[in-house]
């Protein structure tokens, strides 16, 4: 990932020199506002989706009362990272990864060119939209969080939900709920143009680690293991620096970019993440990452041939910003070892196999058997064999899958 227009470290030393402590003590301690309450009618935040989904992800995202164009973009992300020739290992196709038993049933013709096909982005976007609505009906009389009942339906199935009325106790059901629900909030545009975004407490100590690594040499996937004999790339570094405070971002920077809401530009405080891309957009071409410092400047690992530095953010590629959270961070999809996004659920999965419950100790010494727990960040058709189906709205049970 390389950083194409760098200035140099002379050039950022008077603004750190003059008042670092206190312009990252500030901008990370001082209350900039509240979180945002989004409703349902919340727009989409700039850059966070490809341009050529957007439209139909806003429209879309309209479709009920229980979605929104926020929470719809989440869920494609977490399902195949805006990839529409995304294809599980089970099946699952396209860029809202359905399964062709559950297409049959919910496919949509997205863009009205008289086909449903879900290796069409359009069509894809608008059949997890119509999937999702047809859920939230049939688990409306369920009590709790609507949202979070839709969102437990399309992973566990509503048979499930409403046997448990309310999000079943299955951990990957709800990790997936908690998940998009938090990545939504980077998806979601401010209520009003300026309106604040709440800082990190943790910034300062992410900016103290990378400033210990200024005049490092950069290397080309380094995670300054002592094998890399300390050695960063831009990712790396960033990894690295949040990691020192108790928060794991993913590896690359363009899954990075949904660790937390957007500030603007006139918002930007010390530890905001900032990044560029080849391509405004879409968020898929984004290849350069840095912490903020204050005074226009970042901290990064620019390029082969250069070391951690000071460079000027004001380039022609700089896309955005992004304010890390904790709970952002965590809610970001795993992936593949070539890269893939592995999918945290597939429509017409079956469901799971609930966590085991915690019970006093029995009396007799013998143990007391517990259901089997899914692996974390495997999907309800790794699940122990002869779990209850979910099916396609709760049709029934689908074969069991690796």
């Amino acid at each position: 990932m390389v950083l194409r227009k760098g200035g140099t470290a002379a050039a950022a030393a008077g603004v750190v020199l003059a008042g670092f402590v206190g312009l990252v003590t500030l901008g990370t301690y001082a209350a900039s506002g509240t979180p945002q309450q989004q409703g349902n009618a919340a727009g989409l935040s700039p850059g966070t989706v490809p341009a050529a989904f957007q439209a139909q992800i806003e429209q879309w995202g309209r479709l009920c009362p229980d979605l929104s164009p926020p929470l719809l973009a989440a869920q494609l992300y977490q399902e195949s990272g805006f990839d529409p020739r995304a294809r599980s290992g089970v099946g699952a196709e396209g860029l809202a990864q359905f399964m062709p038993g559950t297409w049959a049933s919910y496919g949509t013709d997205g863009n009205n060119d008289g086909r449903r096909d879900p290796w069409d982005p359009l069509d894809a976007i608008a059949s997890a939209a119509t999937f999702d609505c047809a859920l939230a009906r049939d688990v409306s009389k369920v009590p709790g969080d609507r949202q979070s009942n839709m969102l437990a339906a399309y992973n566990a199935g509503p048979g499930a939900v409403t046997k448990y009325q309310g999000v079943p106790p299955y951990r990957e059901t709800q990790g997936y709920v908690r998940n998009i629900l938090a990545t939504a909030r980077s998806f979601a545009a401010p209520v009003t143009p300026s309106a604040p975004v709440e800082v990190s407490a943790q910034s300062a100590g992410a900016i103290y680690f990378a400033q210990t690594k200024l005049g490092t040499p950069y290397l080309w996937g380094g995670d300054g293991k002592a094998w890399q004999n300390g050695r960063f790339d831009c990712s790396g570094l960033t990894k690295a620096a949040f990691e020192s405070v108790g928060i794991t971002l993913p590896r690359v920077a363009n899954d990075q970019w949904y660790a937390g809401p957007h500030p603007s530009r006139d918002q930007l405080r010390p530890g905001d993440l900032v990044f560029w891309a080849t391509d405004l957009t879409d968020p898929r071409s984004i290849h350069h990452v840095g912490i903020y410092v204050g005074g226009g400047y970042m901290i990064n690992a620019p390029h082969t041939n250069a070391v951690i530095r000071y460079d000027k953010i004001d380039t022609r590629e700089y896309i955005g910003a992004t304010r890390v959270t904790s709970d952002g961070a965590q809610a970001l999809p795993d992936r593949n070892d070539d890269g893939g996004v592995i999918a945290p659920s597939r429509p017409g999965d079956p469901a799971q196999t609930p966590a085991p419950t915690p019970t006093p100790a029995p009396p007799a010494p013998a143990a007391q058997p517990t259901a089997p727990a899914v692996p974390p960040g495997r999907s309800g058709a790794a699940a122990a064999a002869g779990a209850p189906g979910a099916g396609a709205a709760g049709s029934g049970q689908l074969p069991a899958k690796n």
